[in-house]
């Protein structure tokens, strides 16, 4: 079965014609050894100075802002990379499915940059499928304007999401993020998919990565894999 991308959720959706998951936050993660694999191909920094550091920031936000030229042209670089990196071309196996990270709005009729990056890696020949059953039924505080104090915790994302019901077996997951930070977006995402999918096979890719308050960078493009990790009731990403 072939997947329409271009079909957004809509508000009403969930009342006529899908069917949701209950949600239930889980009293130990689901996730296999409590750790989510992902891989990343850019970094991008809030505070560095000079021109990598003004480069990475113009990234960030063209991709948050779905620019139709850049955006197509960030998933061919990570096409690129995948045919050097047999790690990163692993991950998005001909049977994997790209399911994106809804952002922190409610999910609803607009486009989100995650949605858009996996339809673009879809474009370059990365992936098959790509499926938007993963919706933000609540929204939650944005991270990237809150303190860190203040920041969604990783059950508040957790019990956020809905999932519609699965109309076809599914056994690989890619989750799909634009950015990720201290990665507990994409943790709870993963736990919420496993806790439905037990046996499924769940991994991530977030196209850049926040390196946090350096004050100087050596690259932009900087493919990496790595894990995020469960840390009490909070994520940790390594690296």
């Amino acid at each position: 079965m072939r997947l329409n991308p271009s079909r957004r959720p809509q508000t009403t959706s969930h009342s006529e014609g899908c069917e949701f998951v209950p949600r239930e936050w889980p009293a130990a993660c689901t996730l296999p050894c409590n750790r989510l694999s992902f891989a990343s191909c850019y970094v991008y920094s809030p505070r560095a100075a000079g021109r990598l550091g003004e480069i990475s920031r113009r990234l960030c936000a063209r991709v948050k802002q779905i620019d139709p030229v850049w955006l197509p042209r960030y998933a061919g670089c990570v096409y690129q990379e995948s045919l050097r990196d047999l790690q990163l071309a692993a991950l998005f196996a001909s049977d994997a499915v790209l399911v994106p990270v809804p952002g922190s709005a409610e999910t609803g009729n607009a486009q989100w940059a995650a949605a858009q990056l996996a339809i673009a890696l879809r474009g370059v020949g990365l992936a098959n499928r790509v499926w938007l059953g993963l919706w933000r039924e609540i929204a939650v505080r944005k991270s990237a304007t809150a303190p860190s104090i203040a920041r969604p915790t990783v059950r508040e994302h957790f019990e956020s999401f809905r999932v519609m019901r699965f109309g076809m077996e599914i056994r690989r997951i890619v989750l799909i993020d634009d950015v990720v930070t201290k990665g507990r977006t994409l943790l709870a995402a993963a736990a919420r998919l496993q806790s439905e999918l037990p046996n499924a096979d769940i991994r991530a890719f977030a196209l850049i990565r926040t390196l946090g308050f350096v004050q100087h960078m050596t690259r932009v493009f900087d493919s990496c894999h790595g894990v995020i990790r469960w840390a009490g009731e909070d994520a940790r990403r390594e690296p």
